[in-house]
């Protein structure tokens, strides 16, 4: 007489959670395997929550480089801001440009800044 699939499920179900417990090791030390579950790359989920898609980002200027007046004009013209705060965002670092903004204006922001010679992150 042949074991099926539901007489195995019906066996286990009877089991207490220490009996169960015991099978498995029984089960990883027999086949050398392991019940622990295994992270994969671009699909693990961190912290227990389902990993989304980011939708907001941050411009951070990390380094003003040697051409800091460049950068200074790059930040006025991404922020609207005064020269003298726009002075002391390039000299205040690490100093966030852009605050949530689409994915497409931090990169736009990244580059500029980047050309005139800041070091920039998007996180």
């Amino acid at each position: 007489m042949a074991v099926t699939k539901e007489d195995v499920l019906e066996f286990i179900s009877g089991l207490s959670v220490l009996e169960l417990s015991e099978l498995v090791k029984e089960f990883e030390e027999k086949f050398g395997v392991s019940a622990q579950p295994v992270a994969v790359a671009g699909g693990a989920v961190a912290g227990g929550e389902a990993a989304e898609e980011k939708t907001e980002f941050d411009v951070i200027i990390t380094d003003a480089g040697a051409k800091k007046i460049g950068v200074i004009k790059a930040v006025r013209a991404l922020t609207g801001l005064g020269l003298k705060e726009a002075k002391e965002a390039t000299e205040a670092l690490p100093s966030t440009i852009k605050e949530g903004v689409d994915k497409e204006t931090a990169e736009e922001a990244k580059a500029a800044l980047e050309e005139a010679g800041a070091t920039v992150e998007v996180k």
